[in-house]
């Protein structure tokens, strides 16, 4: 961290409390940053949307919210989690008022320009990896960034609730429900967070900074990693309910509730992949990952028939993402030089949302009406994971396990 100073040796008092503050805003962001794309049925309907024009739509806050990281995370180093998180909270509001607005007029321009505004909500993870590296060891930074990590359950929440909300109190009164939810959200931070006691304001330039963090080796090999893993999950999460009403002919509820349960098994195989990379390293993590990414995506573009070989597979194809996903960002934590874990973070987060923006639009582009299949960008993310594969394994060398017990 920028500034940072060895912890003690004991855990710090507030140590848990302020990780699971942080989770808990990364949650409540994420159900707000993809409010958009799990109503993405009722847009297509009422906006008389084809299927382009709803991956552009549902992309557009994952686009934003993905480069808005960059920034963000360099901004943590020199303003600390607390502000940032609030802030972020609070800057989310009015674009969730403003979607509701447009989606009551009929706007399709409106709801475009406000989910630009709304990819704010999805900068909130380059707020919260530098906040929680900074209570926890170098041995111990998979655990902690994998539990914030895990606030990308976020989505599964958002398409739980998010049509069940619309049939149940109506559409508008479910984006002021986000809306207040977020203030609440905003408040705890501000009244309950603390940074870490070895944090302290780094006044270097924000610019440099970035440039500097570019410069880093690591970075670039982080960030093709992660645009992989995260970005793969991202896609699946917005496009999921888009691709279960085409090929699965599901209801906005039914398509809901799976793209929920595919989050969650995302949600909580990210914390494992951490804890498994702090004890073995990163690298094999990552390799199962990728290996399960190929093998699952060619099974899901064969549309396996019946209710439970098709869940199973999506539901194993979300864990092998956020499993890798966790082991990617446990690497960035042991690797990061001293006082670059924010701006690499951003960076490297960055790249993973902007992994989650393209996958979207080639599907959209290439689906094929006729036969309900999405085969194009399946095998696309195939030959992507493969890619990804070779290079982990040919080219990456994990850090040995006494870089785990020391400072990064």
């Amino acid at each position: 961290m920028a500034g940072s100073v060895p912890l003690p040796t004991s855990a710090p008092a507030g140590r848990t409390l302020n990780l699971m503050l942080a989770t808990s805003a990364s949650v409540v962001c994420f159900w707000a940053w993809n409010s958009v794309a799990t109503l993405g049925s009722f847009y297509t309907q009422n906006l008389h949307l084809n299927p382009a024009a709803t991956g552009v739509l549902v992309a557009m806050p994952v686009f934003v919210g993905s480069l808005g990281r960059i920034a963000v995370g360099a901004l943590t180093d020199k303003h600390g989690g607390r502000a940032m998180f609030t802030f972020v909270l609070l800057a989310t509001i009015l674009p969730i008022l403003l979607v509701s607005v447009g989606g009551m007029l009929s706007s399709f321009a409106l709801v475009l320009g406000a989910g630009l505004l709304l990819g704010v909500a999805g900068t909130v993870f380059a707020v919260g990896i530098p906040f929680v590296s900074g209570w926890y060891e170098p041995h111990r930074r998979g655990f902690a960034t994998g539990v914030f990590g895990a606030g990308m359950g976020g989505t599964a929440l958002a398409a739980f609730l998010n049509p069940r909300l619309v049939a149940g109190i109506g559409y508008f009164p479910t984006h002021v429900l986000i809306a207040a939810v977020l203030a609440v959200m905003a408040a705890l931070v501000w009244f309950l967070m603390k940074e870490s006691p070895g944090w302290t304001r780094s006044n270097a330039p924000v610019i440099p900074k970035l440039m500097d963090a570019v410069k880093t080796p690591v970075t670039w090999k982080m960030c093709f990693l992660y645009a992989v893993v995260f970005g793969g999950f991202v896609s699946f999460a917005t496009y999921l309910p888009t691709y279960l009403r085409d090929v699965y002919s599901f209801d906005p509820s039914g398509a809901g509730a799976r793209t929920a349960g595919f989050a969650l098994a995302a949600v909580l195989a990210r914390p494992l992949g951490g804890v498994l990379a702090d004890k073995f390293g990163s690298k094999p993590v990552v390799l199962v990952s990728l290996a399960g990414v190929a093998v699952l995506a060619w099974v899901v573009n064969l549309q396996p028939d019946g209710e439970v070989p098709a869940g199973l597979t999506f539901v194993a194809m979300a864990a092998a993402l956020g499993f890798g996903a966790g082991g990617v960002f446990a690497w960035v934590g042991v690797l990061a030089p001293p006082g670059k874990v924010g701006s690499i973070s951003g960076v490297v987060s960055a790249a993973g949302g902007l992994g989650g923006y393209f996958p979207p639009l080639v599907m959209g582009a290439t689906y094929d009406a006729a036969t309900h299949s999405y085969s194009i960008g399946l095998l696309l993310l195939i030959a992507t994971a493969l890619v990804a594969l070779c290079f982990t394994a040919l080219v990456l060398r994990g850090p040995s396990k006494m870089a785990h017990m020391v400072e990064a």
